[in-house]
């Protein structure tokens, strides 16, 4: 049984953090996964910029309120899902992601859970479990998955090479550059022609044949 696992931001929406930086006017905040592979370094860092400035998890919403999903990237899901499972596998968190699952028709999330005090300041982040994305796809092999994976940034790569097929979509020239055995794709349609083929009879076994050198 196959199931897709896609990452969120940079594949099916906007990065939260860049749309929030360009709103706030605080250019320290475009800073993402694509810069940093250290995901916990990343937000300790970026909760002490909204601290240092003020700023609080409804502004945050506030912004996310205005991002619409990527051009073409529901009518993807929507096709997707009519072929295969799919989950979607974030280090986003809740409170910021339930608007965007509806504008995507509520598709399956799994992501992490933010600390926030009583005066609305962002103090901390539950990360449901450690390397999320990579631990999630090997427990869904562990149940009887054969997974098929994409995303666009550094802490994506666990989770795409650990799966059966895997691609880069619309990635940076770096990661390219750095991974050049992943594919790398630009538009949903050639993101959903590698997904396809992944998912067609004896995939694996055309791998194996490969990696033998058959």
């Amino acid at each position: 049984m196959n199931i897709v696992c896609l990452d969120l931001e940079g594949v099916l929406v906007p990065e939260i953090w860049i749309a929030f930086s360009e709103a706030s006017g605080i250019p320290e905040l475009k800073r993402t996964t694509r810069d940093e592979p250290d995901y916990d370094k990343l937000m300790r860092w970026r909760i002490g910029i909204l601290k240092e400035h003020g700023l609080g998890l409804k502004e945050i919403q506030d912004t996310i309120a205005t991002i619409d999903p990527l051009p073409g990237a529901k009518e993807f899901l929507d096709q997707l899902r009519t072929m295969t499972q799919v989950i979607i596998i974030s280090d986003t968190f809740t409170q910021f992601a339930s608007p965007l699952m509806k504008k995507l028709g509520w598709p399956t999330l799994f992501c992490n859970e933010l600390e926030v005090g009583t005066d609305g300041m962002i103090t901390g982040f539950r990360m449901r479990i450690s390397d999320s994305k990579l631990n999630t796809v090997k427990a869904l092999q562990s149940i009887g998955f054969d997974t098929i994976a994409s995303g666009d940034s550094f802490n994506d790569l666990g989770m795409i090479r650990a799966s059966k097929a895997g691609f880069l979509f619309r990635t940076t020239e770096q990661i390219r550059r750095e991974y050049p055995e992943i594919p790398a794709y630009e538009t949903y349609d050639e993101l959903m022609d590698g997904i396809r083929k992944a998912l067609l009879p004896g995939f694996s076994d055309i791998l194996k044949g490969r990696d033998q050198g058959e």
